[in-house]
């Protein structure tokens, strides 16, 4: 968004600095120059870097889609610009497990708190996240934390551009799964990040509502979608209680079901199983 120059010098390092790989990094500016009077300075006059402005701010999937379409490499990793890969040998580990398994899709990283803390629950892509430190399968992954093998991306489709932020990343990993790809919650994969609050976005309620309807009517068999969104509702009624937030959360909620969800295209049963298998079948 072009309002955190240092931090994004510092992300962009962190993407040049690592070691024995081939890396290209696209900036995307939603809506800005995303370096504007520092393009001829260090790091930003590497020519691994590339630079796209965008005429407005299309949201993060979008944003993110037109970084993919703008590069070439065959594992796609996104960074915001107040994150940073603290270790130059993150890019090698990335290379050797994805080469290890190709069924492997996509690798959703630790993100550590630079001050010490524990981290947050929800970073830890699981029903389990009581311990970050423990990898395993999973069914979704971080957005901003995350390698994903360029053909699963293909497969999968990409990121559902009109959800503009909130559960794009679920919808593409229930494509990509659907498709016969594995996900991986992997610890020694980390990623820097200060510790924020998701609700500090005034859009947060209304989007999640809403793109989690949006999420169900595109992937999920009838019955489960029901279920899903039955099951989130009264969770979200349980969690949160406070006018302030069911408000705008119960308007997303109608608005998921009056607007156009785009492409439906249902994961099978056999992906539902996969999923239940793994920990979290697509009811929660």
């Amino acid at each position: 968004m072009g309002n955190r120059p240092v931090e994004l010098e510092r992300a962009v390092r962190s993407a040049l600095e690592q070691e024995h790989v081939d890396v290209e990094v696209v900036l995307v500016g939603n809506g800005t120059d995303p370096v504007g009077d520092a393009a001829a300075k260090p790091p930003f006059d590497d020519p691994r870097v590339k630079t796209l402005a965008l005429p407005r701010n299309v949201g993060i999937p979008a944003g993110r889609n037109q970084g993919v379409a703008a590069s070439s490499g065959e594992l796609i990793l996104f960074l915001d610009d107040d994150g940073w890969y603290r270790s130059p040998r993150l890019g090698t580990h990335l290379r050797d497990r994805f080469a290890a398994d190709p069924r492997l899709g996509i690798i959703s990283f630790r993100v550590r708190d630079p001050e010490g803390g524990r981290g947050e629950r929800r970073h830890v892509p699981r029903l389990r996240a009581g311990d970050p430190e423990r990898s395993s399968e999973v069914t979704t992954f971080l957005g901003g934390a995350c390698a994903v093998r360029r053909a699963a991306w293909d497969a999968a489709g990409g990121l559902p551009e009109d959800f503009f932020y909130a559960h794009e990343e679920t919808d593409l990993a229930w494509q990509a799964l659907n498709a016969g790809y594995r996900i991986l919650y992997d610890a020694s994969a980390v990623m820097y990040h200060p510790a924020v609050l998701p609700t500090r976005h005034d859009m947060f309620y209304r989007y999640n509502a809403r793109n989690r309807v949006w999420l169900a009517r595109r992937n999920l068999p009838w019955p489960l979608a029901l279920t899903y969104l039955a099951v989130w509702m009264t969770m979200t009624v349980l969690r949160e209680r406070r006018p302030r937030a069911l408000k705008p959360w119960f308007k997303g909620f109608a608005e998921g079901w009056r607007k156009p969800a785009g492409p439906r295209r249902p994961i099978s049963w056999g992906t539902v199983w996969r999923m239940t298998r793994t920990g979290r079948p697509p009811i929660i």
